[in-house]
């Protein structure tokens, strides 16, 4: 069994609202990158088991991009969904803590990179999330 990678995350904001800027497609193109020389310039999402969810993401300088797809195979509305995406797994769960909500992320490791780069690199993005819901 590999090691998975666990990222987590709190935000001052109530479990719906952090649910409903993590799947709307029009807030994950606000947030979904890691740096600011990054950013997500479209996605779409059908939260549905079976749906598909989709990001591109592309270097501002158009030196580098790629899509994200996932394959939801779980979703229990405004608590947690599973998804695949490129023979790996990754869940993701909404914990309410009292005014606030953690955000957890579980996922398998590529292969390519190393599992401190792929946990900063997600790390990263969530903490990009939370900015983005704080402050909206």
């Amino acid at each position: 069994m590999k090691e998975k990678i666990v990222v987590s995350t709190t935000l001052q904001a109530d479990p719906q609202k952090v649910w409903n800027y993590y799947t709307s497609p029009e807030h994950i193109t606000k947030w979904n990158f890691a740096d600011p020389s990054w950013h997500c310039p479209s996605a779409s999402n059908d939260m549905r088991v079976g749906g598909k969810y989709f990001a591109r993401m592309e270097a501002k300088d158009g030196s580098f991009g790629f899509d994200f797809e996932g394959i939801y195979s779980d979703i229990t509305e405004g608590e947690a969904f599973t998804y695949s995406f490129g023979g790996r797994e990754a869940n993701v769960k909404f914990n309410k803590l009292g005014d606030q909500t953690e955000v957890v992320i579980t996922f398998d490791p590529e292969q390519e990179n190393p599992i401190e780069m792929q946990k900063a690199g997600w790390q990263s993005i969530l903490e990009n999330f939370k900015k983005y819901v704080e402050a909206n």
